[in-house]
């Protein structure tokens, strides 16, 4: 179920870091994410206490995915902070629209990212740079946008499979082929904007 949510949330434009059993909020807080989908029933630990410890760290927006329906375990959740509490077995349609709601109400899913002269709007699904339509492809997109929410670091092939593409196999070939046709795009300097770090990976100067 893990990955099926994991491969929906990804085909929406959405960047993915996933768990398979309980760990600890920092873990969580350090990936920076704009929301956390928690299953109540967590492999080594609970998840209500783990979505309490949570919003105790950071205003962090909360859907809690479980097979309990009772409503005091509703209550126990939304008490714990959740936003939204999605009852098993769910369609994941309705799991995304419901993401989709907490983020919008929380202001996280309409506002562009920007690096530079690079804008970048997920929902719409248009990049520009220096106002001109860099007329990217969907995958092209989601490339895009993880580079820029993590501008300034160096990504490594793998975590770029892993995140964009949610490949767990190692093939570079496949986002080489993707960042040379973004730095086509980006125009003449695309090749120091998104730079080549020698042995490591890429890095978005945003320059």
């Amino acid at each position: 179920m893990r990955e099926a949510v994991e491969r929906a949330l990804r085909r929406e434009g959405f960047s993915v870091s996933s768990f398979g059993d309980y760990v600890e909020p920092g873990t969580i807080i350090g990936e920076a994410p704009d929301l956390a989908v928690l299953d109540v029933m967590l492999p080594g630990g609970d998840g209500v206490e783990l979505a309490r410890r949570l919003r105790a760290r950071r205003d962090l927006p909360i859907v809690f995915l479980t097979a309990r329906d009772a409503i005091e375990d509703r209550i126990a959740g939304f008490t714990a902070g959740a936003d939204d509490y999605v009852v098993k077995p769910f369609a994941l349609e309705e799991l995304l629209a419901r993401v989709r709601a907490v983020l919008r109400r929380a202001g996280r899913l309409s506002t562009p990212l920007e690096a530079g002269d690079i804008v970048v709007d997920e929902q719409g699904g248009i990049a520009m740079r220096a106002g001109r339509d860099l007329a990217v492809t969907p995958t092209e997109l989601r490339l895009l946008a993880f580079f820029v929410r993590h501008r300034g670091l160096v990504l490594s092939k793998h975590q770029l499979l892993t995140q964009v593409w949610g490949y767990d196999a190692y093939d570079p070939n496949v986002v080489e082929v993707h960042v040379s046709a973004l730095r086509r795009k980006l125009g003449r300097d695309g090749a120091s904007v998104l730079e080549t770090v020698r042995g490591l990976g890429y890095r978005l100067t945003g320059r």
